[in-house]
């Protein structure tokens, strides 16, 4: 933990990765962020005690680079970086579809590049974060990652073919769970229930389904099954979700997120 971290464009999660830093042993003083307005630099030493400096201070500074901006702007980043990271730094992409070649063609030969997409569970140190190496990273390199990504989450190394799949379910998987639950929340007020009420009752029912999916080992078939008896309640609910297709739905739904995290790393805007 006694070397220099630079989170560049840091915003909602790059700020919940330095929190959970700092409260997993990091030094404030190891770490750097870089923003893209001067006052939002200024809240994050403010809070966290971190060191606000230039993309090109923490390029020629920092020996790990985590490059947190969007898909779209990180080219133009790049080209900002470049002549500054010596080729043994670090360089951690958070990006969305955008493949380690991407970097490695842009930066110095035999820059290491370690490709992870996390999700805003981070924001609550529940994080599911895929890292995938690049061709000059090495053990030491993917360590180096999951001891940051660790911070606010688990971790879990994958090919990086694999990425595009795991950006659409967990990458983002967490806005498909607020959606059901948006929407259970507006069936429970059709059903007469005040908002808040059906709020609490699907949020908790939520986190008792998903401790039991991790803790008991079973499959969620079989947990399913221990919910629906014979001709009851639960299995006319499941009756109307298949017969409107929810479960062909959801498959789309991630094949189209797939898709389109592909398209980012071909720079496709639209």
């Amino acid at each position: 933990m006694s070397q220099k971290v630079a989170v560049l464009g840091t915003g909602k999660i790059g700020e919940a990765l330095l929190s959970g830093m700092i409260r997993a042993g990091w030094a404030p003083t190891d770490l750097l962020v870089t923003a893209r307005r001067p006052e939002r630099a200024e809240e994050l030493r403010a809070r966290h005690g971190v060191t606000p400096v230039t993309n090109t201070e923490a390029a020629k500074t920092a020996d790990t680079l985590i490059l947190t901006v969007k898909p779209q702007d990180m080219g133009t980043l790049l080209d900002e970086l470049a002549p500054h990271v010596p080729a043994d730094r670090l360089v951690i992409s958070g990006a969305a579809g955008i493949p380690t070649s991407f970097f490695e063609e842009r930066l110095a030969a035999g820059t290491p590049v370690v490709r992870v997409m996390t999700n805003t569970p981070a924001l609550v140190d529940e994080a599911m974060s895929v890292i995938s190496p690049g061709s000059h990273a090495t053990a030491d390199h993917l360590a180096t990652a999951e001891e940051i990504f660790g911070a606010v989450g688990k971790t879990l190394r994958v090919p990086e073919s694999q990425q595009d799949a795991c950006t659409a379910l967990s990458g983002s998987g967490p806005a498909y769970f607020f959606y059901l639950v948006e929407a259970m929340t507006d069936a429970g007020i059709l059903l007469g229930l005040p908002r808040d009420k059906a709020h609490d009752l699907i949020v908790q029912s939520a986190i008792g389904a998903a401790v039991m999916l991790r803790d008991s080992g079973e499959h969620p078939v079989k947990l399913r099954e221990n919910v629906t008896s014979p001709a009851g309640t639960t299995i006319n609910a499941i009756r109307e979700l298949e017969n409107h297709g929810v479960r062909a739905a959801l498959i789309a739904a991630l094949e189209a997120a797939r898709d389109r995290s592909r398209e980012l790393a071909t720079g496709k805007k639209d």
